[in-house]
């Protein structure tokens, strides 16, 4: 393991292979939270949080404990409740000390529990053969990219609702038309990630 291929895993996940606009999981949080560039941001911010803290506790889990005792068949309902834990303690928290996130994100902060890809993350880290580091650098990566996505559409649909599209396309047509542009706008990293480490 070196600094490279840990560098090319971060951003790997922050743009070649993000989670939203390359692989189509969180779809429901990019779509329903991305309306202001606050919530966005918070949004982000925690799933970031939660696949960190995911990565932390289930890689140890599946390593040390499901396969050791050969409970592999157990993976997805104990990282399920793993993360639905996770969610509820970034909950309290926003509850807590920032009361006008919590309002503000609503019924998608405990959607997070649901959220494909915290879940895809974990296990993907797993599949893909990481150890430890990798794993927690790929989350992170995932994490920001999620961010990155969250944040750029935030943007984007700002300029939306400030423009007049036709009347067929306003509302859900026009959000989804411009996601998957912002979503091709990604195809063109891969190459870029691979010739700045070569």
């Amino acid at each position: 393991m070196t600094l490279k291929s840990l560098i090319l895993i971060l951003m790997g996940g922050v743009l070649v292979n993000n989670y939203v606009l390359q692989r189509f999981l969180g779809i429901c949080p990019f779509l329903g939270v991305s309306k202001k560039f606050s919530q966005a941001t918070g949004m982000g911010i925690a799933v970031t949080f939660v696949m960190l803290c995911a990565t932390a506790v289930t890689w140890p889990i599946q390593t040390y404990i499901l396969e050791k005792f050969n409970l592999g068949y157990l993976q997805t309902i104990v990282f399920i409740l793993v993360i639905a834990a996770l969610v509820q303690f970034v909950e309290l928290v926003l509850k807590r000390f920032i009361p006008a996130l919590h309002r503000s994100l609503g019924v998608y902060l405990p959607l997070i529990t649901t959220n494909c890809a915290v879940l895809g993350v974990t296990i993907n880290n797993i599949t893909d053969g990481y150890n430890f580091l990798e794993s927690m650098v790929s989350s992170l990566g995932v994490g920001l990219g999620f961010l990155l996505a969250m944040v750029l559409f935030a943007g984007v649909r700002s300029k939306i609702d400030n423009s007049a599209p036709p009347k067929c396309l306003q509302g859900l047509p026009v959000t989804l038309i411009a996601a998957s542009i912002v979503s091709l706008s990604f195809y063109g990293f891969a190459s870029v990630v691979e010739n700045l480490l070569k």
